[in-house]
């Protein structure tokens, strides 16, 4: 592969720009920090008359039941968290019931600090589209209040011109039921092993797992904690942290559905377990081809809980109903994992950065578990010297896999740039661009962490590169190159 002038390159942006809006709320549970300050908020509420209290809920309603589906449902499932503050035996009217909902209630904006690091895939449903057209999932990092992290999705139709037709995006957003099993069953050797990996206590994690059947419960599980902290047999600060980080991994496997009739637009996955409390980030998003053909959905994202990161996976079929798993092993680290979107020698392949700076690879037969990883690429040019890193899981070609990595260089500044690696041994790159794709210009390096592109996953489309990017951590754009073009821009690799 002979590379040419890169100047020849034709990477067109597009004009659409993906925006967060403000005006797209959900609804979480508020309570005060001091819970002894709930039985006298609820006191109050109840001293109401209720004279009073129906011109308050009415005055609620017409403020907010415009901005959700049901807040009526809403108030009563958050009435419902604080029933243990309530006075035994008191009979509330509904109306009260209602208001003492509200008051435990607020509203908070997920897109109103940015919207940004876009992965695309496309639709499960391809059906009733003209030729050469392609529906399309985007997912979006959507950061609100606090620059707490969550995915958001928008949909829409690539025509075979490639002009982004996106669908209306709803005026309300839903979070996802929660489908917790109220007393799931774990592995023992898998969870003592990821508890060693997530820095709990060898000693302590062997002594209450070695109590504990091959096949655990979690009522189980807690049951021999709460007896350990009755009793400590080890240090109290060590013996905290360990029971913490047991908590903490039980709680990351879920799974959350939303209602299948209600749009795209309208789902949000919102932080649930205490590993993503302060956020959800970079979800790459890849449509996986099984061996027989079945197509699912599989997502790496970083769950962060404001001091640890702890990468994840999400599995689904449809956008409807999706699975969190936790991922495992030694390779397990640090941020930007992009699976392969199909297997390679019957293995599963992920691209990795296991040390912050280099691009790795990694191969297991399991893709909840890998091992050992390799490193493929180091930095080479000054725009990558800080650190390189996939931008997405790997796009196949006739030619190979064209992968997109990020590059940081001088006053950190990241740009996006082009490989491409052999099909059926990934560890061989045969040509890559030297030069980057994609570098911020002027109207893209202003934002919350100025200078920066950055993307979670691409497409190909009628023989075009469809890049959806990140633009300082704030908004997002599109960009279309042509993949011959593309290729023949890229220098052979020896």
């Amino acid at each position: 592969m002979q590379a040419k002038n890169h100047e020849r390159l034709k990477v067109k942006r597009k004009a659409i720009k993906i925006l967060g809006d403000t005006s797209r709320v959900i609804t979480l549970l508020h309570l005060p920090d001091d819970r002894h300050r709930i039985s006298r908020i609820i006191q109050r509420i109840m001293s109401m008359s209720e004279t009073a209290a129906k011109n308050l809920i009415a005055q609620i309603m017409i403020d907010f039941s415009g901005r959700h589906e049901d807040i009526g449902l809403i108030f009563e499932r958050h009435l419902n968290e604080v029933k243990g503050y309530l006075p035994r035996d008191a009979m509330l009217s509904e109306v009260k019931r209602a208001i003492i909902g509200a008051y435990f209630t607020k509203e908070y904006a997920i897109e109103s600090a940015a919207l940004f690091n876009p992965s695309i895939v496309p639709h499960p449903d391809q059906s009733d589209l003209n030729k050469g057209s392609l529906r399309f999932v985007m997912s979006l990092r959507a950061t609100g209040d606090g620059h707490v992290s969550s995915i958001v999705f928008r949909s829409g139709v690539l025509d075979r011109h490639n002009t982004f037709h996106f669908d209306p995006i709803s005026d309300f957003v839903e979070t996802p039921d929660l489908q917790l099993d109220p007393d799931p069953v774990y592995k023992n050797n898998i969870f003592q092993r990821k508890l060693i990996e997530m820095g709990a206590s060898k000693e302590i994690a062997v002594y209450i797992l070695n109590q504990l059947p091959e096949d655990f419960k979690y009522n189980e599980l807690k049951q021999k904690i709460a007896i350990l902290h009755a009793k400590p047999q080890f240090s109290e600060r060590i013996q905290n942290r360990t029971f913490e980080i047991m908590r903490r991994l039980a709680d990351s496997n879920y799974e959350v559905a939303f209602h299948p009739d209600h749009r795209i637009s309208e789902r949000v996955i919102f932080p649930v377990s205490k590993n993503e409390s302060r956020g959800i980030e970079d979800a790459r998003f890849v449509q996986f081809f099984n061996d027989n053909g079945e197509v699912v959905y599989f997502a790496t994202y970083t769950a962060y809980n404001g001091v640890t990161i702890l990468p994840q996976l999400i599995e689904t079929k449809d956008f409807i109903k999706f699975n969190i798993l936790t991922l495992n092993g030694k390779a397990v680290k640090n941020k930007g994992m992009a699976l392969f979107p199909r297997k390679i020698g019957g293995r599963y392949a992920m691209l990795s950065r296991q040390d912050g700076e280099n691009n790795h690879i990694m191969f297991s037969d399991n893709i909840h578990f890998w091992q050992e990883s390799q490193i493929i690429q180091e930095p080479e040019h000054p725009w990558e010297f800080m650190q390189i890193g996939n931008c997405g899981s790997p796009l196949e070609t006739d030619e190979g896999w064209i992968v997109l990595t990020h590059g940081v260089g001088p006053m950190r500044q990241y740009c996006i740039g082009a490989m491409l690696f052999d099909l059926e041994n990934p560890t061989k790159i045969i040509a890559r661009m030297d030069e980057p794709l994609l570098a911020p210009h002027e109207k893209e390096r202003e934002g919350y962490v100025p200078n920066v592109v950055y993307s979670c996953g691409a497409l190909i489309h009628n023989n075009q590169l469809v890049i959806p990017y990140a633009m300082s951590d704030i908004n997002s754009g599109i960009a279309t190159v042509a993949v011959n073009e593309l290729l023949n821009c890229m220098r052979a690799v020896a």
